[in-house]
């Protein structure tokens, strides 16, 4: 089981803040999560709830105002990344971590072709050039199934559809023979039959690769498809962690719940989709309440008082909430004195 291995990755209280003179903004606070070798983990949450910049920091891409913090870490293969200077870090980006974008033209230089893209990464990640090199960014093209490769590798980035430009990105961060992958959003922008072709790619790459995975979205339909566990993300917290079959079966946390009454089914017809009303806040200061409160269906005047702590919930294993709603056997007050006592020892 992938469980029991050493974790690829490991997060421990992640905290990257955006400080400018008029204020500060905790866009990740505290977050902690494992991925193990061959597995995919979702990260779901609506826009602005930290899921990419959470990604970036993964990445080494924070940028000034913003920072990691103290106490934060980040370990890859056992090695902690918030120690790293930008040229160490620079060695295992590509050849140790990849990321796609939602947006492919992120990745992708609109003046060189396709091919010579390929080949580069090729060159700078594995020394590979010339005729091999070449040979190589064709089978790349091939291995995420773009038709008629010899000829593709000579068009620009401009000749691709949008589906076709995002396997190429694919196929750019395998030439890099990467052991992790971050996607963020990377399906996002095409349509449903697209998008299905990449989750598929993915899946099957993962398996002949044995890649570890962080995927990140809004849709809570492609964390079915893609997923073996999920973080559920809320204001710069994870709210809600379980594998995915426990966590669609048995949802906990009312924002979970919220994030699934969203989705479309097609056993239901003529009715009206649900929505989770107002907006994501920006925290700006260490939470004391429950961020999800003023948008709670579940909210009681404790939510506004005590900060929750993951706790087990339902009869899944694995399966942890941040909610004072849980542990459900306790009476409201037990429940309130549990995470009260959590939040002192943190």
């Amino acid at each position: 089981m992938a469980q029991e291995q050493t974790p690829v990755l490991t997060v421990d209280n992640l905290q990257t803040v955006f400080q400018t003179e008029r204020e500060t903004i905790r866009a990740v606070d505290g977050v902690s999560f494992k991925i193990f070798r061959g597995e995919t983990v979702g990260l779901v949450g609506e826009s602005g709830s930290g899921k990419s910049v959470t990604a970036r920091s993964i990445m080494g891409l924070i940028e000034s105002p913003g920072s990691i913090q103290p106490h934060s870490s980040i370990r890859f293969n056992g090695t902690e990344l918030t120690e790293l200077d930008e040229a160490a870090y620079n060695e295992i980006r590509g050849s140790g971590i990849g990321m796609i974008f939602q947006d492919p033209q992120q990745s992708l230089n609109p003046v060189y072709t396709v091919g010579n893209q390929i080949t580069e990464a090729l060159t700078i990640n594995r020394g590979i050039r010339g005729a091999e090199a070449t040979k190589r960014a064709r089978e790349l093209l091939e291995a995420v199934a773009i038709p008629d490769a010899s000829r593709r590798l000579n068009e620009y980035p401009h000749e691709f559809s949008g589906g076709m430009r995002q396997r190429a990105v694919i196929a750019m961060m395998l030439a890099c023979d990467p052991e992790f992958l971050i996607c963020d959003e990377p399906t996002t922008a095409l349509d449903v039959t697209i998008q299905a072709q990449i989750l598929d790619l993915l899946e099957d790459l993962k398996s002949d690769r044995e890649l570890s995975i962080l995927f990140i979205t809004h849709d809570m339909g492609v964390i079915a498809e893609i997923a073996d566990r999920v973080n559920v993300m809320y204001a710069g917290e994870i709210v809600e962690r379980a594998p995915v079959k426990e966590l669609f079966s048995n949802p906990a946390h009312p924002y979970t719940r919220g994030l699934l009454s969203a989705v479309p089914r097609t056993t239901e017809t003529g009715s009206a989709l649900e929505t989770i009303e107002g907006e994501v806040p920006t925290p700006h200061t260490e939470p004391t309440d429950c961020r999800f409160a003023p948008r709670c269906p579940k909210v009681f005047d404790a939510c506004e008082e005590v900060h929750p702590q993951h706790v087990d919930v339902g009869s899944g294993k694995n399966h942890t909430a941040s909610c004072l709603l849980y542990p459900e056997e306790h009476t409201e007050s037990d429940r309130i004195n549990i995470h009260e006592e959590v939040n002192e020892d943190a």
